[in-house]
């Protein structure tokens, strides 16, 4: 993770001096690594608990999770595997304000 911020550091400040087709394809890869890796850029250890609102969107995650040995709470509708996380809170994930009312 560090190896790619510095990385960019080193591409953002020689994007001046390439092609414009190189400079868009590379500022494109700066953006989708900014999109997808931009929350963990700065962690230096794991997180003691991961909350996920939607289990089917996030079952990569959750996976992720259950492979590192890192506890999950997460919001599981009918539709959901309560077996899969540590701690289920059944409730409707697709309405923003049940999701709203258990994270306040």
């Amino acid at each position: 993770m560090k190896e790619s911020y510095h990385k960019k550091k080193h591409l953002l400040r020689t994007i001046n001096r390439l092609p414009k087709k190189e400079a868009a394809n590379l500022k494109r890869q700066l953006d989708h690594l900014q999109k997808y890796l931009g929350g963990i850029k700065y962690m230096t250890s794991l997180p003691d608990i991961v909350i996920i609102i939607d289990q089917q969107k996030e079952f990569t995650a959750i996976q992720e999770c259950i492979t590192l040995g890192i506890p999950t709470i997460c919001l599981v509708d009918t539709d959901c595997d309560p077996d899969m996380t540590d701690i289920p809170i059944p409730a409707n994930d697709d309405a923003r304000a049940s999701i709203r009312w258990i994270l306040n």
